[in-house]
């Protein structure tokens, strides 16, 4: 609980990853990726509760072995390929009420990809929305290794800049980074939302999103060799 919110922190997981199998319970540093998670959120001063929301009866029972709730299962056309978080989280949080009859003011949603968070990230992300009751949402964002300013597309045989020019820089995409503007790109690490943005914006993010910068290695596991980078970042801090 922070300043008398409730805080639910919410795992969501699902058993049908197509770049790497089984992804979400795949052994990293000899323990399921979403083990860490789950360590880091009950390591956590603020979270009331944690649950799992998946699909998955695997991952279900791993999730149960490192101390996460898991009060339902969810819905096979809430885990398709190309279902967005938002009635995900708008499905948790209802059961929750309807089944329960507890409701958080205050939800941190918790991807299993961003095995490297930390706990204390997790409560300045708390923190900050609760200081901020204006705000939607607290987004955990850190700098790309490219700005979008160098990237480009391919049309036909022939690629082409995304962007020819900005102000003050005629080629962007030639142009020293030091002298581009700066960009953030979010990451796994969190989300933290408002119940009321949920309910009220039907959106997890919403319009006014507060960043929360991360300094230190971020890694959002989507390819096998993900796993290797994550591997190497967690035996340098051990170290």
């Amino acid at each position: 609980m922070y300043k008398n919110y409730k805080v639910l922190g919410l795992i969501m997981a699902r058993g049908g990853s197509k770049s790497i199998p089984k992804k979400n319970i795949k052994l990293l540093g000899g323990k399921p990726l979403i083990a860490h998670t789950i360590a880091k959120a009950k390591a956590a001063r603020y979270i009331d509760r944690l649950i799992l929301s998946t699909d998955n009866a695997e991952i279900a029972e791993v999730a149960k072995k490192y101390g996460c709730e898991v009060p339902f299962m969810r819905p096979a056309e809430l885990a398709q390929d190309h279902t967005p978080d938002y009635p995900v989280v708008a499905h948790a949080v209802e059961w929750l009420y309807k089944n329960e009859n507890w409701q958080p003011e205050i939800i941190v949603h918790l991807r299993p990809t961003g095995p490297l968070r930390t706990s204390r990230q997790i409560d300045e992300g708390v923190e900050l929305l609760g200081l901020n009751k204006q705000a939607d949402s607290v987004r955990s964002v850190n700098e790309p290794n490219k700005p979008p300013y160098k990237m480009w597309t391919i049309k036909g045989k022939y690629m082409r800049p995304m962007f020819s020019s900005i102000p003050g820089v005629k080629e962007p995409f030639n142009a020293p980074r030091q002298i581009l503007p700066k960009v953030y790109e979010t990451n796994a690490n969190l989300g933290v939302v408002w119940l009321k943005t949920i309910k009220y914006k039907k959106t997890i993010i919403g319009d006014k999103v507060l960043p929360l910068v991360i300094d230190d290695a971020v890694v959002d596991i989507d390819k096998e060799h993900d796993f290797f980078i994550a591997e190497a970042l967690l035996r340098r801090n051990k170290l």
